[in-house]
């Protein structure tokens, strides 16, 4: 595959080129070195990039499976797991709530500790996202180790509960599954 950064297919139209690492984290694509130093940090325009991200709805460079449509850029995307990648809980109107992908807590989804999905064969722990964004969103390694101390397990280590806020919440996985089977047929 090959392309160059700002090219122009017609007129008026630009693409460029992303990756989304694991820890939420968004580059150039080409970028050699891919840290927090050469990620983009601007809260404004991890807002703007992150509202206008879908799925990659176009002919164009299949390898990149989300687009982020920003005016006359065309924005390809391909991630490590999943574009949306949560970071932290915070409150918002008492309400807790799900940040993602280093805004801050200016790109957030509610938080539903119920739907933690701690899958068996990673060990990668999801959280849902709206389905625009792909319904899946991935939690950051650094807070999926803070969490998994707040799963109960079954007889069979199996997670069944998550303790949140001295609460404990049934969990329900039937939302990954669906995403998954989604995501098979679309």
């Amino acid at each position: 595959m090959q392309y160059v950064q700002g090219q122009s297919p017609s007129p008026k139209i630009r693409e460029y080129f992303y990756y989304i690492d694991h820890q939420g984290m968004l580059f150039l694509d080409d970028a050699r070195i891919k840290n927090f130093t050469s990620c983009f940090k601007d809260k404004q325009f991890l807002v703007f990039f992150f509202k206008k991200l879908g799925k990659n709805d176009t002919d164009r460079y299949p390898e990149f499976p989300y687009l982020s449509r920003c005016g006359r850029e065309r924005n390809y995307v391909k991630c490590d797991d999943y574009p949306i990648v949560f970071t932290h809980v915070s409150s918002i109107n008492e309400k807790d709530v799900f940040c993602h992908n280093h805004a801050a807590d200016l790109l957030h989804v509610p938080f539903e500790p119920d739907k933690i999905f701690m899958h068996l064969e990673n060990g990668r722990i999801y959280h849902p996202c709206p389905s625009t964004k792909g319904s899946v969103g991935l939690i950051a390694s650094k807070l999926a180790i803070e969490f998994s101390k707040l799963f109960i397990f079954d007889e069979n280590e199996i997670p069944t509960h998550f303790r949140w806020k001295d609460e404990e919440h049934k969990l329900c996985s039937q939302w990954f599954e669906d995403a998954q089977q989604h995501e098979k047929t679309s």
